[in-house]
């Protein structure tokens, strides 16, 4: 493994922060847009089309709207995992959901470790038990078990593992397309299943009033686009396990919206949630001398532009190519 530059790792990091925290977003509109949740699905990645082909034509030219496998994979492991985030919410509780779906990077870290074969520090491990207690401490006394929200409980599960699947589809994805090319052709693919879904699940599709529309239309460029567009330009730049713990910022973000836009107190034990969270993260830090277990990804401008001549690695392709 080759060491990763200062400049990519911080750059990394801070990419992978502002994706977590503006999918974190996705909660408060989803709770404004007045259409069913399988709708609102459909509609966060189906309006987000637009945006990413413009930004992929761009990146890419006509070879960004080329498939890939890798990207369209993701794509469905993407819409597995907002139907069953839906179908958890609806059969159990929100806190329950919520911490089962935040297991997600405890499978990327097994899969890194037992199929990437990639050696997880002490620190690393330390790391992603502070960040698993911070998330259990954040939905504090909410979480319960009862044996009537059990499939709820197994949805919430299988949503942590198609989110799993989707991190590391993408990750391979990033191989061979930039950001671009692969967020528009996984997010393609996303809303043709969840066309398909809503149709059968939902009694409309289309929303009510213009209030609704507008939080469509901020779910799909806030969480989708940016969200979305973040993650796969950070998933270039650091190791895939510690980006998968960047992505508990997602329920801190929820949290910290909910309590100044919706009026949702937050106690000390959600603090000291918090707190454990960025903890967790601070101490399992990729170093410079860390490397990525899988192949160097495709550059992405915005990254290239972040390291000097002397900075880039000698393996990095010299053709653009996430």
């Amino acid at each position: 493994m080759t060491a990763q530059p200062f400049p990519h790792l911080a750059l990394g990091i801070a990419t992978l922060t502002l994706g977590a925290l503006a999918m974190g977003a996705s909660v408060l509109f989803v709770r404004q847009a007045d259409v069913g949740p399988f709708a609102s699905a459909f509609w966060r990645v189906g309006l987000a089309l637009p945006v990413l082909a413009a930004w992929a034509a761009l990146a890419e030219g006509r070879r960004a709207f080329r498939p890939d496998r890798a990207s369209l994979l993701a794509g469905g492991f993407f819409a597995g995992d907002l139907i069953f985030w839906h179908l958890a919410i609806l059969g159990t509780t929100v806190a329950n959901a919520t911490v089962l779906a935040t297991t997600s990077p405890v499978w990327i870290t097994a899969f890194a470790v037992l199929v990437l074969r990639q050696k997880v520090s002490r620190a690393g491990w330390t790391g992603l038990g502070l960040c698993g207690l911070g998330a259990l401490a954040l939905v504090g006394r909410s979480w319960q078990f009862d044996p009537a929200h059990l499939p709820g409980d197994a949805a919430g599960l299988v949503t942590a593992l198609f989110f799993a699947g989707y991190f590391l589809a993408l990750s391979r994805a990033r191989l061979t397309r930039s950001a671009a090319a692969a967020t528009l052709v996984s997010t393609a693919a996303t809303t043709v299943i969840l066309f398909g879904v809503a149709l059968l699940a939902e009694p409309s599709l289309w929303p009510a009033s213009a209030g609704g529309v507008a939080a469509l239309v901020a779910l799909a460029l806030v969480a989708q686009v940016g969200g979305q567009g973040l993650m796969a330009v950070g998933l270039a730049l650091v190791p895939p396990a510690f980006g998968a713990l960047v992505f508990f910022l997602e329920v801190v973000s929820a949290a910290v919206l909910g309590a100044v836009l919706l009026h949702e107190p937050i106690g000390a034990l959600q603090t000291v949630g918090g707190l454990l969270i960025l903890a967790g993260l601070v101490v399992a830090r990729p170093r410079q001398a860390e490397g990525r277990a899988l192949p160097r990804s495709r550059p992405d401008p915005a990254a290239e532009g972040a390291a000097t001549a002397q900075d880039r690695p000698p393996d990095r392709p010299s053709s653009r190519g996430h």
